[in-house]
């Protein structure tokens, strides 16, 4: 499975983004799909996570209520909607894929990584 995100970008505080991954290769509904992120010196760290139906989901708890993922298993995506951004949001963003139907929040559970997309929160 490749996949390809993008939807970054440099936004005020307060602002929204809509971050997308498109999946390819291998069958999409058999994966669990994570969004990480990474900000510079840090750890990455687990933000949200979907099952494959779409019904299952958890996040992280910085952005519950201001964050939602969601997927559409026909177009191959998954998205992350990131609105009330604040300063300590801002990091690269990857999505990931795990083929099991157990949610993790874990990165060393993932298998497939896309390449990242950068988001940038101005104060």
């Amino acid at each position: 499975v490749q996949l390809q995100a993008c939807g970054g970008g440099l936004v005020r505080a307060g602002d929204s983004l809509r971050l997308s991954c498109a999946a390819s290769g291998g069958t999409f509904e058999e994966y669990n799909m994570g969004w990480f992120r990474q900000a510079p010196g840090k750890e990455r760290e687990f933000v949200a996570t979907i099952n494959w139906s779409g019904l299952r989901i958890l996040y992280t708890n910085s952005v519950k209520g201001r964050f939602t993922i969601s997927r559409d298993n026909d177009k191959r995506m998954v998205y992350l909607q990131l609105n009330n951004l604040k300063p300590e949001d801002a990091a690269i963003y990857f999505c990931a894929a795990r083929l099991v139907n157990d949610l993790s929040q874990q990165p060393r559970d993932y298998i497939y990584w896309g390449q990242g997309t950068e988001v940038t929160v101005s104060s």
